[in-house]
């Protein structure tokens, strides 16, 4: 037991001394390997703050700036805008915009018209057919002709009717 006491205490020991030089090194003071401090004084860096001036510093281009990803990706945004518009403007053609058979959609919606007019026109075919089959035989076929034909039937039957009640 008094080992592992031991232990904890010399562990926590040299943490505590890692701890002090590191806190040392962070504010400016060189530490030596055996604890000592170095024969330099403390020296203030002044990194934001001139002292002759006494004005805030400006970073300047000799000073070297640390890779961030702003940094790395500062110029891809204006790259991809401008590859954006040239694709753009390439595509931008008018014989890529037309379509390759202009009149698709007005096939597509006279579809089902044009069904029904050959419809139709198949059947005035036919019935001009017979017409002309019952003008060579020789019975009036014309709708005319057989309207005409119905009111001289009426017209007879009507004078028949007339002649019985006479009598």
């Amino acid at each position: 037991m008094t080992t592992a006491v031991n232990s904890l205490e010399s562990a926590s020991e040299a943490r505590k001394e890692r701890l002090i030089a590191l806190r040392r090194r962070k504010l400016g003071q060189d530490v030596e390997e055996g604890g000592e401090r170095s024969k330099e004084p403390f020296r203030f860096r002044q990194r934001n703050f001139d002292p002759e001036t006494r004005t805030l510093r400006k970073h300047t281009a000799g000073e070297e700036q640390q890779d961030t990803v702003e940094n790395q990706v500062k110029g891809l945004a204006e790259k991809i805008i401008a590859e954006d518009e040239e694709r753009r403007n390439q595509e931008l053609d008018l014989f890529n915009i037309a379509p390759k058979r202009p009149n698709w959609d007005l096939k597509r919606n006279l579809e089902k018209k044009l069904s029904r007019l050959e419809r139709k026109t198949a059947e005035s075919i036919h019935l001009l057919i017979r017409k002309r089959m019952a003008a060579q035989q020789g019975t009036p076929d014309d709708l005319s002709a057989q309207i005409n034909a119905q009111q001289r039937d009426a017209e007879r039957d009507e004078a028949d009717e007339a002649s019985d009640e006479e009598e």
